[in-house]
């Protein structure tokens, strides 16, 4: 999953949404240097990527895509499943969309100083382009998958992606509300798994 869904994943803890969110940039066993909340953070990021990458449903979501961009399918499959949660944000969450990721940007702003250096860098941009709400919006989505082109050097092909999004939409977003009913179960479960450990 993108972005956004990894943090609405995370629950109403300000400091396991900030080790979720910085998950990607710890490697290996680093994450035990962090506070308590952040570790379990990044360790349900881990859960919800194991948990995608093996749901039959994102499979099928991702074979749609195989054969015209490989093995970066799963990269935009997570992408478009993060336009769909924000579209739909009204069906998951009370707090308007807009107001959601304002707190969360003011919130990567006071852990500024335990943000990795790729965040650090990446950080003011998000915010200023503000990333999570453009989401909602294919032209949103579209900026992301040329910005994720670019960063492959044009080899990925992923800005072609909206072709796929605009002729599978309606098979896109059924996959999409399917299988994140099911992660948000699993999320659930995991993080009162990790709250409880007493190895952390």
């Amino acid at each position: 999953m993108n972005y956004l869904s990894h943090i609405y994943l995370s629950g109403d803890n300000e400091l396991v949404t900030i080790g979720n969110f910085i998950a990607d940039g710890i490697k290996g066993k680093r994450y035990k240097k962090y506070d308590k909340h952040i570790q379990i953070g990044i360790l349900l990021h881990r859960h919800i990527d194991t948990y995608t990458d093996a749901h039959k449903t994102v499979r099928k979501s991702t074979k749609r895509l195989h054969e015209k961009y490989g093995h970066y399918s799963g990269v935009i499959v997570d992408i478009l499943y993060d336009h769909f949660l924000a579209k739909n944000w009204d069906a998951y969450c009370e707090t308007p969309l807009s107001e959601y990721v304002e707190t969360f940007y003011n919130s990567l702003e006071n852990h500024y100083h335990i943000l990795p250096l790729r965040i650090q860098k990446m950080m003011p941009f998000m915010i200023a382009d503000n990333w999570l709400l453009s989401y909602a919006s294919i032209e949103g989505i579209t900026r992301v998958l040329e910005g994720m082109n670019r960063r492959t050097k044009n080899i990925s092909g992923m800005n072609e992606a909206t072709v796929e999004l605009h002729t599978f939409y309606k098979e896109f977003e059924i996959e999409f509300t399917s299988f994140f009913d099911d992660l948000i179960i699993s999320s659930k479960q995991k993080l009162t798994e990790l709250m409880s450990s007493k190895s952390l």
